[in-house]
């Protein structure tokens, strides 16, 4: 599993010290998401509604917004945060084929590529482009057609003591039924 980056805070420090040792003035505020709106914390009331609060709410907080956040932003992100883990998986599985000596091994984890493939190149790219267009049925289908590769590389392994991408199959399923969750609340918008 992959660990959500914490380079926003670091950089954060970075800018304030560069501000301070170049004596430009500058108020500290405190620290707020730009997820604030008048019925509470968008994140919470985003993440409440999905199947997994705690992924939802950490990668959303983690990932800074345009200062007037939507639903369609949140969505967009979430799909682009799923691209990144899938990316990421898929490069794990060329990894794993280039290694393995066991051919039965290296045939379910071909298999798999050819799961991830259109995953990154063709499926959440068009989710991402259906959800900046406002087209929110397509982009459902996407992400369901998405979660159908991610689960048909997973049955490959079903049998196996040890699958090898269990955990980040996982993940990537984790996160496209959150994707899911919020693009139905688009749907219903």
């Amino acid at each position: 599993m992959r660990r959500i980056p914490t380079s926003v805070s670091s950089f954060a420090i970075h800018i304030l010290l560069l501000l301070a040792s170049i004596s430009i003035p500058f108020t500290l505020c405190q620290p707020s998401f730009p997820w604030k709106d008048g019925n509470g914390d968008l994140v919470d009331q985003v993440c409440k509604k999905t199947p997994f609060y705690d992924l939802c709410s950490s990668i959303l907080h983690s990932n800074p917004l345009s200062p007037k956040p939507d639903l369609k932003g949140v969505a967009l992100l979430m799909v682009n945060n799923i691209l990144a883990n899938a990316t990421d998986t898929l490069s794990y599985i060329e990894g794993l084929i280039k290694q393995t000596p066991d051919r039965e091994l290296e045939q379910s984890l071909a298999f798999c590529a050819e799961s991830y493939i259109p995953i990154v190149k063709y499926i959440l790219p068009q989710a991402a482009d259906a959800i900046s267009q406002g087209r929110f049925g397509f982009a459902s289908y996407c992400i369901s057609d998405a979660l159908k590769e991610v689960s048909s590389c997973d049955k490959k392994f079903s049998g196996a003591t040890q699958a090898p991408l269990g955990d980040r199959n996982d993940i990537v399923q984790k996160l496209v039924n959150v994707a899911s969750a919020i693009v139905k609340l688009l749907l219903k918008g």
